[in-house]
């Protein structure tokens, strides 16, 4: 079996489901849905931490999900991440297991190498790049 076949197309098929499952955030924070199993604070704010968290979630899930800007967008992504983890769980405690930051560390390393590696070739970025 010729890995090299399958390498391009399984990194598509990171960025698709990466990009699904964070665009999940952010229709849980922006939309309701699918109810967030964290407990509620009040109304929602879109000019708030939780609020803009929320945009870059759905926007950045959705370019992810077709594949357009996802260099940038990863880039970005990964970089909410970072501070979600340092701001959020960090000063909690130092373990990504006690704190529960595992899911934002592992976000970051994802989203990072997908800033470095780009979309794969199921993506609308390879399309621009082709002159389709």
């Amino acid at each position: 079996m010729n890995t090299s076949t399958w390498s391009p197309c399984l990194l598509s098929v990171l960025r698709i489901m990466s990009g699904l499952l964070f665009l999940e955030h952010g229709t849980s924070k922006l939309l309701g849905w699918p109810p967030s199993p964290m407990p509620s604070h009040g109304a929602f704010e879109l000019f708030s931490m939780m609020g803009f968290s929320g945009v870059l979630e759905f926007v950045g899930g959705i370019l992810l999900v077709i594949g357009l800007f996802t260099r940038i967008a990863a880039f970005i992504l990964s970089g909410e991440m970072a501070v979600a983890y340092f701001m959020v769980h960090f000063p909690q405690a130092f373990a990504p297991m006690v704190n529960k930051g595992e899911l934002a560390a592992l976000y970051c390393l994802v989203f990072l190498y997908l800033a470095a590696a780009g979309g794969g070739p199921w993506s609308i970025d390879r399309l621009r790049n082709r002159g389709i």
